[in-house]
């Protein structure tokens, strides 16, 4: 992962916070699931992508994951209100601001959607990471969404262990 690139969120204040994808991603020991939507208040993004994220969050902490976050080129008032509106903060999901698109860029994931009059925006895609190294990314093609849902996200998670009882 670029874990120079800085991008935004809000905080539980309301407060922007500014941090490199290291400090939020990149310590040790931690691993990280960040899926990417081309922007926030979008359809499929809206509807399909951030609530199978939203709705299967206890399942990825269960699963080892420190960190879930959602990343967008819009900005981080913008991510926090959608966030707010799906039920994000209380899944203690990340909602990520990618602003100027500098993670999109450094990803490689960058696209230009000014001909829907979008600008750049970044593809579509999921990834889990260990200490800001990449395990396994799921790229959508074009605008389909079939392989970075969080159901097929979660899969590639080993189960937790059967609690004794």
């Amino acid at each position: 992962m670029p874990l120079d690139v800085v991008v935004a969120y809000v905080d539980d204040d309301g407060s922007m916070v500014r941090k490199t994808l290291g400090e939020l991603a990149g310590g040790r020991g931690k691993t990280t699931v960040m899926f990417a939507v081309p922007g926030a208040f979008t359809p499929t993004c809206s509807n399909k992508h951030l609530p199978g994220y939203v709705r299967l969050a206890r399942e990825f902490r269960e699963r080892g994951v420190d960190e879930v976050m959602c990343v967008s080129v819009n900005d981080a008032f913008v991510m926090n209100a959608w966030g707010e509106t799906a039920g994000a903060r209380a899944a203690r999901v990340r909602m990520v601001a990618d602003g100027s698109a500098a993670l999109a860029k450094a990803m490689g994931t960058d696209v230009d959607l000014s001909e829907q009059g979008m600008g750049t925006r970044s593809r579509r895609y999921a990834l889990i990471a260990r200490e800001g190294v990449v395990e396994y990314i799921a790229m959508e093609n074009g605008t389909k969404f079939e392989t970075s849902g969080a159901e097929e996200l979660l899969a590639k998670l080993p189960k937790p262990p059967p609690t004794s009882g």
